[in-house]
């Protein structure tokens, strides 16, 4: 072998229609009493709350409710779920939701047990206690955020999305439920998955990528270009949705290894500048990305092509390569997602500042295939206006 490597896995994942039911007994094996939920008024509206709360309280755990989390969460609004769970002694953090609640559920779980303030974890700070018990249950399929060892949180004295990342951070338990999942309304479905392909795609050409991390975002890439389109057009399609929700979770594994790239290092500083949806700004990025690092990856792009259903096989490589872009581009047009940044609000007068933001996204950049420089970042946003 060539390299080394380290492979985090999900502790213990619970997948299939109904499965949420049994978070009640789950919660009693692990002996737990009191479960703070996190998570949004969208979920709540939705009914979904009750499906979680109903076999809690069956089983004897009383449940504390924090629905406060915005899209794009903020460091403020972690610190008052923290603070809420601590006034109730939680000692189970449940994340239910899109990207946003887990990832704030997370959040949430570094401040139980490490010592604040959070901006210290935001801007580097290493995570050095184990978090408390933590189950992750997804309503979207697309950030992957219940098997993934990363927790992003918006830093608002800089209007900064930044990351944590420790394997601390991995829940104790996943439930993905794809019942959970029928109630996203087409636009949502539609960004969603096109975070979860975004994942994918740049943990399989990522500089950190490994065979165990491949095999994961290629199927996920063959699973989103075939169940996508149907899942945005019915949700009431079970298979449909049932395959985007393996398909997310299996992206989040991939890049919780090899990491995500150029497309997420400009996205964050979207979502933080602009409250830009995290799914848009990835599907509005990934084709001009993959344009620029076509040269460095050609081989895999065009896996990536024959993955999304392209027939490449008469094409010389870099022809094929280009057919990956090409699908890309084309499934988001079909799925209704906004093709340039202009229509989703971002000014061409602040591009520059955003760029800056871009570059200091060190880690990744660093697993981005090929190098790139503020100038060139600074021209791809302008492509994508």
């Amino acid at each position: 072998m060539e390299q080394s490597y380290s492979i985090f896995l999900p502790n213990h994942l619970l997948v299939g229609a109904g499965a949420v039911e049994k978070i009640g007994e789950k919660a009693k094996e692990l002996g737990k009493s009191h479960a703070l939920i996190v998570t949004d008024k969208g979920v709540a509206a939705a009914g979904l709350l009750e499906r979680v709360l109903t076999p809690l309280e069956k089983a004897g755990v009383k449940t504390h409710i924090f629905d406060q989390i915005e899209p794009n969460p903020r460091d403020r609004t972690v610190v008052k779920a923290f603070e809420f769970g601590k006034k109730r002694e939680s000692d189970l953090i449940v994340g239910l939701g899109g990207g946003s609640p887990m990832d704030a559920a997370k959040a949430v779980g570094v401040l139980m047990t490490n010592p604040g303030p959070l901006q210290g974890y935001l801007r580097g700070g290493q995570v050095k206690n184990p978090l408390p018990t933590l189950i992750a249950i997804p309503t979207t399929a697309g950030t992957g955020s219940e098997v993934t060892q990363f927790s992003v949180v918006t830093d608002s004295e800089r209007s900064f999305k930044a990351g944590i990342a420790s394997p601390y951070l991995i829940p104790k338990l996943a439930i993905v439920d794809p019942l959970l999942m029928q109630s996203m309304p087409p636009s949502l479905a539609a960004s969603t998955g096109m975070d979860a392909l975004t994942h994918a795609i740049e943990a399989f050409v990522s500089r950190n990528a490994q065979p165990f991390s491949d095999a994961l975002a290629l199927h996920a890439i063959h699973l989103i270009g075939s169940y996508l389109r149907p899942s945005v057009a019915n949700g009431s399609n079970e298979e449909a949705r049932s395959q985007m929700a393996i398909a997310s979770t299996l992206a989040g594994v991939a890049f919780s290894n090899a990491g995500v790239g150029l497309v997420h290092a400009m996205s964050h500083p979207l979502g933080g500048h602009f409250d830009l949806p995290h799914g848009v700004a990835n599907a509005v990025l990934l084709p001009h990305v993959m344009g620029f690092n076509l040269i460095s990856c050609s081989e895999k792009y065009a896996q990536v092509a024959e993955a999304l259903g392209e027939r490449v096989e008469r094409l010389s490589l870099t022809e094929a390569a280009r057919r990956a872009k090409e699908a890309v581009f084309q499934l988001s047009s079909d799925i209704g997602i906004p093709l340039r940044l202009s229509e989703v609000g971002v000014k061409a007068e602040r591009i520059a500042r955003v760029a800056e933001d871009a570059m200091q996204m060190k880690r990744a950049i660093g697993w981005n295939p090929r190098v790139v420089s503020q100038e060139e970042i600074e021209k791809i946003y302008r492509e994508a206006l």
